[in-house]
């Protein structure tokens, strides 16, 4: 569902995680017999009736949901710190999370659907064999074209990273440039696409090592640099990355974007667009997904009703999932037995082949800042990629010290 920029879109743009200490809330007190569920507020219309309709459904126990609106993410981590939070919220999983005891372990209900989940959406909901949450809805990241610029200039869809530069070397000019990766050139989106496309991940498999530290990421980023440098960028762009606003008026011929994106590509393109998953150095290609996982918090009163609780909602009742998921904006069903809208179909498909998870759960909210800012130096300042990395991989290591041991 369409979101504030720091609940939806900066999951997938790389916005803070969520924090693990603030300000006292009292958001749950008074707290109501039975279950109690959050959710942030979603900025489609019909959302809150239908959550709280689910609610109503269920009659094994009561359940009251709590809509919370503003900085969510705060509230959520004060109530979890406090034990006056919800049993049962939405969430995106991080490892300090799991560490500081603020999510219940839910392998035994969902262990018996693992089939039904495409592996990368699960994984961002596992960690060391265990599972904590249960995805509700995806959402994933594109590059987006506009079909008829790329036939005019004799271009094809970009299928590798040097197709990618060369295409929008060409399809620069007047007062369109090629290619728009966000008025930041792509530091603020691209860290996974970049490290998976020479086969790396943004930590290695023993949690000792940052994946950007490798030398095969060097030439990834540097093709980004080449194009900024070169002019093929777009900047300055009245709306970000977010917004379609700069390939529907024609100032980019492709753009990165959000799956949200499509319903106003189509309304104003009609059939004039495609989509592509991000194009690979030399490694396989790429879809950056996130998504909410329902969570219990292990501090409930009421731990098995809120696990039956889950269970139901999300597990057995695949027709609320479906509605949850089709009805109030674009969406890719968590669940591969449910059928996506047909304007999602094409992007259900990428994710299935080419789904990687935005922000693995291993990954804090200060390796994603200093990445970040590496990849910023390097692409629109023009530091060395190799020295700007590695200077960047020494405040990773000692957060996966921190961590991992």
């Amino acid at each position: 569902m369409r979101t504030s920029p720091l609940t939806r879109r900066g999951l997938l743009a790389g916005a803070a995680a969520l924090a693990l200490a603030g300000c006292g809330s009292n958001t749950g007190r008074n707290r109501p017999p039975g279950i109690t569920q959050w959710y942030h507020a979603y900025g489609e219309d019909g959302v809150q009736q239908a959550v709280q309709r689910y609610a109503a459904d269920y009659r094994r126990t009561p359940v009251t949901v709590r809509w919370i609106p503003g900085d969510y993410d705060s509230k959520l981590a004060s109530g979890l710190l406090s034990g006056v939070g919800p049993d049962v919220f939405e969430a995106t999983l991080q490892v300090d999370m799991i560490r500081s005891g603020q999510v219940a372990d839910l392998t035994d209900i969902i262990e018996p659907h693992r089939a039904d989940f495409a592996p990368a959406v699960l994984s961002g909901f596992e960690f060391g064999g265990r599972l904590y949450g249960v995805p509700q809805t995806v959402d994933a990241q594109f590059l987006f074209y506009r079909k008829s610029m790329l036939q005019e200039a004799g271009v094809r869809p970009p299928e590798t990273l040097p197709e990618l530069v060369d295409a929008a070397g060409r399809l620069t000019g007047g007062r369109r440039k090629g290619l728009f990766l966000g008025n930041n050139a792509g530091s603020d989106v691209l860290g996974g696409p970049l490290l998976w496309s020479v086969g790396l991940d943004f930590v290695s498999e023993d949690h000792k090592q940052p994946g950007f530290a490798e030398p095969e990421v060097g030439p990834a980023v540097a093709a980004i640099r080449d194009m900024f440098a070169r002019g093929h960028l777009l900047l300055g762009a009245p709306t970000d990355w977010s917004s379609p606003a700069a390939i529907t008026q024609g100032l980019c011929a492709m753009q990165w974007g959000g799956l949200w994106i499509v319903p106003e590509l189509r309304k104003t393109l009609g059939d004039d667009f495609g989509i592509l998953p991000w194009p690979p150095l030399t490694a396989k290609p790429s879809v950056p997904i996130g998504a909410f996982g329902s969570m219990i918090s292990p501090k409930t009163h009421v731990l098995a009703e809120a696990k039956d609780y889950v269970r139901w909602l999300w597990l057995d009742r695949t027709d609320l999932q479906a509605d949850f998921t089709n009805s109030y904006g674009l969406h890719i069903p968590a669940r591969q037995q449910i059928t996506p809208n047909p304007v999602a179909a094409e992007a259900s498909s990428l994710v299935n082949r080419f789904g990687r998870v935005a922000f693995p759960v291993a990954l804090t909210a200060k390796m994603r800042v200093s990445y970040r800012d590496a990849l910023t130096r390097i692409i629109r300042a023009g530091a060395d990629p190799r020295r700007e990395l590695q200077s960047a991989a020494e405040p990773v290591r000692a957060e996966l010290r921190r961590l991992f041991g």
